[in-house]
């Protein structure tokens, strides 16, 4: 006869079956092992401090990373970012600041050697002359520049500029005169004068004025110019050839008394010195302070502040023998002339 099966089931495990006290069966899992720190979050913290871009680079980088594998490290990463952005924007700002701190500088600079910003905005003296006339374009203008030979022979081997019609335009050309008393810039007026602009521009690119001195400065109350152009440095020098007048002569007839009655040649006005009408050759000067001389010499340009500057200080200088008119006390070498 079978017994019947206990009423809640088998029986009991013999002693032994159970696993001791305190103690877990064979095989189960225990907690994870902990995650590395991410390598990248650390290199962006260090690099917010040595090169904050690449902290930028380095955090975004270790975030994505992060995020995918569960790696530790993101507060390095976001702290690395933070100073990396920060760093990097106060560099950008230090060097905007710097750049407009050194414009601001080279501007305040300009202006001190400038000494003023317009030369030729107000007379430097009072001149009881009338003004130059106003300009009228005669119908020849630079239709037909003629350079004849002198009977008085070049103080420096010269070819005479080409001739016949000579264009108007550009109506402005740049040009500058270099000098050892310091440079001296130009804007010929070559609306005005085309055929004294051209002759001008052929001796400079010829190299005729290089090495030859200003040999007249003149200081006095009515007339204030420097005079160069001529290689003896005697005042009598020329290329071998003349050439006609142009503005402000050419707006009289040459039986017009206005011709012998001074005008105000003002500061800053660049013109052609001759013996006469008709005369022109390579001399020209500079007019350094408002000045009384009848309308008989030819305005072909202007000087910029830079250039009356270091006119300003060659007058400054004076006359070697003291008096009102001669020898620049400073001698005045141009180095050479050029013209864009």
């Amino acid at each position: 006869m079978t017994n019947p099966p206990p009423p809640y089931g088998a029986y009991p495990p013999p002693y032994g079956a159970y696993p001791p006290y305190g103690g877990y069966p064979s095989g189960y899992p225990g907690y994870p092992p902990p995650q590395p720190t991410n390598t990248l979050a650390i290199a962006s913290l260090v690099c917010a401090f040595v090169f904050a871009p690449l902290g930028i680079v380095f955090g975004h980088i270790s975030l994505s990373q992060i995020k995918k594998t569960g790696e530790e490290g993101r507060g390095l990463a976001l702290a690395g970012l933070i100073i990396s952005y920060l760093i990097t924007a106060l560099t950008i700002l230090v060097v905007v600041l710097s750049v407009l701190f050194v414009i601001a500088v080279g501007r305040s600079l300009e202006d001190l050697d400038g000494m003023t910003t317009d030369y030729t905005a107000t007379p430097t003296r009072p001149i009881n002359a009338p003004p130059l006339p106003e300009f009228k374009r005669p119908a020849t203008l630079g239709s037909n520049c003629q350079y004849p030979t002198t009977t008085e022979p070049a103080s420096k081997p010269a070819k005479p500029p080409r001739t016949g019609r000579v264009p108007t335009e550009p109506a402005l050309i740049s040009a500058g005169i270099k000098t050892n008393r310091g440079a001296i810039g130009l804007q010929l007026d070559n609306a005005k004068a085309p055929c004294t602009v051209n002759n001008f521009a052929s001796l400079a690119q010829q190299g005729f004025f290089d090495d030859t001195t200003c040999h007249r400065l003149t200081t006095t109350p009515t007339l204030g110019v420097l005079q160069c152009g001529d290689p003896s440095g005697s005042g009598t020098g020329g290329p071998g050839y003349r050439f006609p007048n142009e503005y402000p002569t050419n707006q009289f007839r040459l039986t017009d008394p206005s011709l012998k009655t001074p005008m105000r040649y003002p500061r800053g006005t660049l013109a052609m010195a001759n013996a006469g009408i008709g005369t022109n050759g390579s001399q020209f000067f500079l007019v350094y302070e408002d000045s009384a001389l009848p309308p008989t010499y030819t305005v072909f340009g202007t000087i910029d502040k830079t250039g009356l500057a270091t006119l300003d200080k060659i007058a400054a200088g004076g006359v070697a023998d003291s008096s009102g008119d001669g020898e620049p006390n400073q001698t005045v070498k141009i180095e050479s002339v050029r013209v864009d």
